[in-house]
């Protein structure tokens, strides 16, 4: 009787998944691969629309609606920085409220009609500028506020649409793996590298498909391709419904966090250092392996925290008295915060390639025989060189490393994540040199006053592209991988929106640095760093400047991964998965 009913409780996910009916389900017949083929495709589509906006965003501002490029770049930046933002409030509201689930399909219709919207203002005349083909654009008619109303409208609709699904569609993918079965833990481990593969495919159809089509055949049907892709996407999503594995809404992490640090700051005169094992407010394990949930050890780290679960005569409510668990869940966030403030920089860095980068491929020769390549095509480069190394990555070096480390993931997520800012740093010093070379030839043909097209090949700034390529196929990944991996099992979408807020911080941060250095380097007389005309910029100094910005970053990395302290019940370790597996059938009664 008690195999049998072992074998009953196998057959389905025990990590507390459930259907949409909030059913247990069974593990043959939901998640894992079968139900991640859904999302894969899913975001292929996904990724096609947004990079198919942004990439060209900064040309479409210069050239249609005749912003300088100061501006146009810091408009960018501000929409990216938007986009990557919002992900807070959507993870709050899957945990919170409504699920994953449902956030993203509410999400999706937003998204979807800022696209129509998007579609229709760069279709209609009625709502675009006049054509003008000055050198200067800001001499140009400049749009209307309806113009102006209706374009960045349906830019921050989109906004909020893709802050419902980025924190949320990512983490139902990996959600379909249950973490108390060895194998398919074993697959999760990939999950995250094939998850960036469908993002690469989504984004080299964008940089090269799509900002031709925008550049040379029109805008409108530039645009219109991506919202057929939305459309195709969403369907694709829905189809896997019933295969689907769903955690319920576990309440606000937010609220769970502030009750932890209210406790302990109400009960700050108690002695963290006397503090006894028996005096600590805890659940039984059952209750939390009924849920399929970890019950959490206490743990020496931010010790003030510790007398939030300490019992006192002060009362027993939420707001006085917080279990282990709880506390521990909370000081799992905060430890975060640190590795999170190191991927600010890099994801500075990234912002370039949609806009000073792009920008500088607009001012050299972009022909090869009759065909004219779009400056952001290079961007193609950075998917192509991402979308081939995490594949090596996942089938090659961690079989390698694997041997010598006994770890996995080959290397561990920081270790990863610290290679990719180590390139960054190479990076913008290529980018500096390459930038000091374009603008000596300028000045040999004297196309710097004239901002003329320098007789060089737009592939000079390909090695850029490639070596950003690179680092975010070290750091991105391991990044998205590492801040789900380390948030809690009910704060999962929360761990997700850090990875993601750090792009849009990033751009943020892009959008001030352009703006502060332009206006410092024009005092005294100065012609400035960044102007409209770049043949008679100096790029080079600003990505100079962005060099000793990512050194001084990874020297801050260092110290922060140096005290980092991994979440207590999580282990790398597939054979020590499957003992607390075995454990926990062990507590089954008979």
């Amino acid at each position: 009787m008690a195999m049998e009913r072992g074998r009953r409780m196998n057959d389905y996910a025990e990590d507390g998944t459930v259907d949409l009916k909030g059913k247990p389900v069974l593990k043959a017949k939901s998640g894992a691969w079968k139900a991640c083929s859904f999302l894969l495709v899913y975001e292929v589509f996904e990724r096609m629309t947004y990079y198919g906006i942004s990439s060209n965003l900064v040309l479409y501002l210069t050239r249609k609606l005749h912003q300088g490029t100061v501006t146009a770049s810091d408009n960018v930046n501000n929409w990216v920085g938007t986009t990557f933002i919002i992900p807070i409030l959507g993870a709050y509201v899957a945990d919170a409220h409504l699920g994953r689930y449902w956030t993203f399909v509410i999400s999706s219709v937003i998204y979807l009609l800022g696209m129509c919207l998007l579609t229709l203002s760069v279709s209609l005349p009625s709502l675009k500028p006049p054509e003008c083909h000055e050198m200067d654009v800001t001499k140009c008619k400049k749009a209307t506020t309806l113009q102006l109303g209706v374009f960045y409208g349906a830019l921050y609709i989109l906004a909020v649409g893709g802050g419902g699904t980025k924190p949320n569609i990512s983490t139902i993918g990996a959600d379909q793996f249950d973490d108390f079965d060895p194998k398919e833990k074993a697959h999760k481990l990939s999950f995250f590298n094939w998850w960036f593969s469908s993002i690469f495919i989504g984004t080299l159809f964008s940089f090269t498909v799509l900002v031709y089509i925008q550049d040379n055949v029109g805008w409108a049907l530039g645009y219109g391709i991506p919202t057929i892709g939305l459309v195709v996407a969403f369907i694709t999503f829905l189809a896997g419904t019933p295969l689907y594995r769903h955690r319920l809404a576990s309440g606000s992490s937010f609220t769970r966090i502030a009750r932890v640090i209210v406790a302990a700051v109400r009960k700050r005169n108690v002695n963290a250092t006397t503090i006894d094992s028996t005096q600590l407010h805890e659940l039984d394990v059952e209750e939390y392996t009924n849920k399929g949930k970890f019950r959490i050890k206490s743990t020496d780290t931010l010790r003030f925290l510790n007398k939030a679960c300490v019992r006192t005569s002060s009362g027993t409510s939420e707001w006085m008295l917080c279990t282990v668990t709880q506390v521990e869940e909370t000081k799992q966030i905060l430890r975060m915060i640190p590795i999170w403030v190191a991927t600010f920089i890099p994801s500075t860095m990234l912002a370039q390639t949609n806009t000073l980068f792009v920008k500088q491929g607009a001012t050299l020769d972009r022909h090869i025989g009759r065909f004219n390549i779009p400056p952001a095509s290079l961007i193609a480069f950075t998917s192509f060189t991402m979308l081939v190394c995490v594949v090596l990555y996942d089938r090659v070096f961690v079989k390698i490393m694997k041997r010598f480390t006994k770890n996995p993931r080959g290397i561990t997520l920081l270790q990863r994540m610290g290679i990719g800012i180590m390139i960054h740093i190479v990076t913008m010093i290529v980018a500096s040199l390459t930038e000091r070379y374009r603008l000596k030839v300028a000045k040999e043909h004297g196309v710097v006053q004239n901002g003329g097209q320098v007789p060089l090949s737009i592939f000079i700034l390909a090695p850029q592209f490639v070596l950003m390529g690179l680092g975010e196929a070290f750091l991105e990944v391991s990044k998205i991988e590492f801040f789900y991996d380390q948030a809690p099992e009910s704060m999962k979408s929360l761990g997700t929106s850090y990875s993601i807020t750090t792009v849009g911080i990033g751009s943020f941060i892009s959008s001030f640095l352009l703006s502060t250095v332009s206006h410092i380097t024009k005092k005294n007389g100065h012609k400035g760093w960044i102007l409209n005309n770049l043949n008679a910029s100096h790029l080079d100094y600003y990505y100079a400047f962005f060099s000793v910005l990512n050194f001084l970053n990874f020297l801050f990395f260092m110290f922060a991964t140096k005290h980092f302290v991994y979440r207590a019940e999580i282990s790398d370790s597939i054979d020590v998965l499957a003992q607390e597996l075995k454990e926990k059938r062990s507590n089954v009664p008979n």
